[in-house]
């Protein structure tokens, strides 16, 4: 028998695929274009509030959720590749799988950046754009249309394979604790706190994050 460990809490978990909702409208919105940009933008704003909300939850945050617990050097990923790693570094994200986190909060975060300066010369322009030099937005429309998008996708599928690897060839099921938030292990550990405090504090957290957003871009408006 194992023992049952919570390690993401609720709004880890939540952010998590509403990030993958996102990511996902944000594609075909930028695809199909005209109208569907309005979308597009409510989804950038939806995605730049959920990265704010997660730099802040990386340290106040469920255990298992916050950076300390999982963000290592690149000796101790070295070290866990040759297979000389510890059982608490597979608890939450693995050193490999922190440093994939860390890529996609970056990466999705200068996206979101690039695409509030971007400007097509059409019809539709970041909120920041008319605040920056022609060549800044030519530079930021590029990175967000040509360059972003290509790397986000190419760790999007990263993500998705290192999965398929852990379930097929390890027979781990790193999608099962996403979403019930359990994961059942060998050794006890200590469970992240999900209680409704916590909950609510990543509401209040959230909330705030959304109206910092929407604040920029009423300013910039």
């Amino acid at each position: 028998m194992g023992s049952k460990v919570r390690v993401w809490d609720l709004p880890t978990r939540v952010f998590h695929w509403s990030l993958a909702l996102c990511f996902t409208g944000l594609l075909a919105t930028g695809e199909v274009g005209g109208e569907a940009m309005v979308w597009h933008f409510r989804l950038g704003y939806t995605v730049l509030t959920l990265i704010l909300f997660r730099l802040a939850w990386g340290f106040i945050g469920g255990y298992w959720s916050r950076f300390h617990a999982f963000v290592v050097s690149p000796m101790a990923t070295l070290r866990y590749v040759q297979g000389q790693g510890v059982a608490r570094q597979s608890v939450g994200h693995n050193p490999v799988g922190s440093w994939s986190v860390l890529a996609l909060l970056a990466f999705t975060l200068l996206q979101v950046a690039a695409g509030l300066f971007s400007d097509d010369e059409i019809a539709t322009s970041g909120p920041l754009a008319k605040w920056a030099s022609s060549s800044w937005v030519g530079y930021a429309t590029y990175y967000h249309t040509k360059i972003g998008k290509v790397i986000l996708i190419v760790l999007v599928q990263l993500h998705i394979a290192a999965i398929i690897f852990y379930w097929v060839r390890r027979k781990e099921n790193l999608l099962g604790p996403m979403l019930s938030g359990d994961k059942v292990l060998a050794e006890s550990f200590e469970s992240a706190r999900d209680d409704a405090k916590a909950r609510w504090l990543a509401a209040a957290i959230w909330a705030a994050c959304a109206a910092l957003v929407m604040g920029l871009v009423q300013w910039a408006g």
